[in-house]
């Protein structure tokens, strides 16, 4: 029997290689539920805000679109960074979000991204719930990050440590290739504003045939230039390649980024965060100058957020159950709440899932624990390795044309 009330899902903050898994959730409990309209935000929030919204009709009407969907990379809606004013003094705004979501029927109100945009969820499932509003709002978790709290880690999380340690693997061994008599040094620059969760993630490249990254910096950590180079001087005594894994929000004691020692970008979005780029150039140059020795820095940038070629079968598993969880808890009534994932064996490996309160979740950043960083802060411990090598398990092997994978674009769309 088809429920009365029309769906609304959008994608937000930076896109991860599943967070489309996710949306296949979300459409395919759709579906089962009988949900006459199921909607999307074209670019979030923002999206709706114009009125820019979508009928994923158009675009997926079959098991075998879900598929292709799932291998797709990026957010297949298109996403934002935009935040919501506070209520008070613009009430405005949040009328119009509701007159929009009244026009279309729409009842169920899902929103897929990390901190902020559990913030978003949380100020409208606060507002509808005051104002007496009919919808229900639920957030689906994703982060590359892995920062959200209450859940033991964040889906797109598994994907971007799969890529990164696969990466580091690869560049160790490029960089053992050369038998001069002097080592190459070779910085890795990975994301993180506040959190290391990502960068730790260069450890899981250690194994028999690999020796791992020499040191690996996290922001948890201040971060000490001049013990930074006395390492590298010390490690250059005896090691022919000397490979570097540090995040890019890497801190002085003075509270300054390491990337804003070199060139500084003064841009910030629009949750006033400064965009962070030039760590592993700027420490390059500088191991360069001090030591005499050959250095090179490489920046993963957004090929670690976007290689779904290298998607964890683990993780997009997980993303699509939180949609689909996310979407059958608001038909059951829930609301205000986030989709979490609780780990009952890591060996072998069990997850099961629960929803947490929206408060408990918006606006909180977890952080690496300081027990899992090692050696003078330096490296990671075997504790984090435990933790974090089921999320790397298992493959999705792209649908290829031509030798390229093919993704599910808007572009075609279905008369």
């Amino acid at each position: 029997m088809a429920m009365k009330g029309n769906l609304i899902v959008g994608q937000s903050g930076g896109p991860t290689a599943v967070i489309n898994s996710s949306l296949a959730g979300v459409i395919k409990a759709s579906w089962k539920a009988g949900i006459r309209r199921i909607y999307g935000m074209h670019y979030g929030i923002e999206g709706l805000l114009q009125e820019d919204i979508v009928d994923i009709e158009d675009y997926i009407t079959s098991g075998q679109d879900l598929s292709l969907l799932k291998r797709t990379p990026s957010a297949f809606l298109g996403t934002c960074r935009y935040k919501l004013p506070p209520v008070e003094g613009h009430e405005d705004v949040y009328e119009k979000i509701f007159d929009i979501l009244d026009k279309k029927n729409i009842e169920f109100f899902l929103y897929n991204g990390g901190n902020d945009s559990m913030d978003t969820i949380k100020m409208l499932s606060d507002y509808a719930i005051t104002h007496n509003k009919k919808q229900k709002f639920m957030g689906i978790p994703k982060t590359i990050d892995n920062d959200l709290p209450m859940t033991d880690h964040c889906p797109g999380y598994g994907s971007s440590a799969k890529y990164i340690a696969t990466s580091m693997k690869e560049i160790i061994r490029d960089n053992e290739s050369y038998g001069v008599s002097k080592p190459t040094i070779c910085i890795v620059e990975i994301m993180g504003r506040h959190a290391g969760w990502l960068t730790a993630t260069a450890a899981l490249s250690k194994d028999i045939d690999c020796s791992g990254p020499d040191l690996i910096y996290l922001p948890e950590v201040t971060f000490d230039i001049d013990d930074f180079i006395a390492r590298i001087k010390k490690l250059a005594e005896t090691k022919k390649s000397i490979v570097v894994a540090v995040s890019e929000g890497l801190k002085t004691a003075d509270g300054k980024f390491v990337c804003e020692l070199g060139t500084v970008n003064d841009h910030v979005d629009a949750f006033g965060h400064k965009q962070l780029a030039g760590t592993a150039s700027y420490l390059a140059n500088r191991v360069t100058a001090e030591t005499g020795l050959k250095s090179r820095y490489i920046e993963f940038s957004s090929l670690q957020r976007c290689a779904s070629h290298l998607a964890s079968r683990v993780d997009a598993d997980e993303a699509y159950n939180v949609g689909y969880l996310a979407a059958e808890a608001a038909f059951n009534g829930e609301t205000g709440k986030m989709i979490t994932i609780e780990v009952k064996s890591r060996e072998p490996y069990v997850e099961t899932y629960n929803s947490f309160d929206i408060h408990e979740v918006a606006n909180i950043e977890r952080k690496v624990p300081k027990k899992w960083i090692i050696n003078d802060g330096t490296y990671v411990s075997d504790e984090y390795l435990e933790y974090a090598r089921p999320f790397i398990i298992g493959s999705i092997q792209p649908y290829t044309a031509g030798g390229l994978p093919t993704h599910l674009t808007m572009k075609k769309k279905r008369k």
